[in-house]
């Protein structure tokens, strides 16, 4: 199984491995809300729920380091990609800051996820550290990073959906619900070497 192994999988963190509400408890605290993540229908939390943008970045830029110890992961996410460590190259490429490393290493250790790289670029745009890495699949919750890593570097970008990301989609996006329905598309896409539609479990 050879070929199997060389696959090369890139993988964001926040909303994909991470469950996409696990910012939302600390929202509601902060800024005395009651929302849930059907509310955030747009990436743009400042845009989402009408909050000055200064303030949100404030706030953010604060509360960082306590969301991502805290996130739980999504569902399916720590089975499936232990099962994946055995087969494929996980190369984890996230646009948090840095010097968040040590807290994005410490979460990755607490929830038992192996993992071949961990890179933090700091930016959305993650084109050249999937190129640099020789990705095959890239795996997303951002509508814009999914659509430009797929027509640039012409691979396939696995979406999981969120009510953020709602936009449409070029062919070489899929659209997936869970980390289960993402197993069931990667090992489709291996076996046919294809993009073809997902068959749901």
């Amino acid at each position: 199984m050879k070929q199997v192994k060389e696959k090369r999988f890139g993988i964001d963190i926040d909303g994909t491995v991470t469950c996409p509400t696990s910012l939302v408890p600390f929202i509601n605290d902060a800024f005395s809300l009651n929302i849930t993540l059907q509310d955030i229908t747009k990436y743009d939390l400042s845009e989402a729920l009408n909050i000055p943008l200064d303030q949100m970045r404030a706030w953010f830029d604060e509360t960082e380091p306590a969301i991502y110890a805290s996130s739980p992961p999504a569902d399916g996410a720590e089975y499936i990609l232990s099962k994946w460590q055995q087969q494929f190259h996980l190369l984890f490429i996230s646009a948090r800051r840095k010097h968040l490393f040590e807290i994005t290493e410490t979460w990755f250790k607490e929830q038992k996820i192996l993992y071949d790289h961990l890179e933090l670029i700091g930016s959305h745009n993650k084109v050249a550290a999937a190129k640099r890495n020789g990705v095959d699949i890239f795996f997303e919750d951002k509508h814009d990073n999914a659509v430009m890593i797929a027509e640039e570097l012409h691979i396939p970008v696995v979406l999981f959906n969120t009510p953020y990301n709602q936009d449409s989609i070029p062919d070489n996006v899929i659209r997936v619900d869970n980390w289960y329905e993402a197993d069931a598309w990667v090992h489709q896409w291996i076996k046919t070497n294809e993009i073809g539609p997902i068959t749901r479990p």
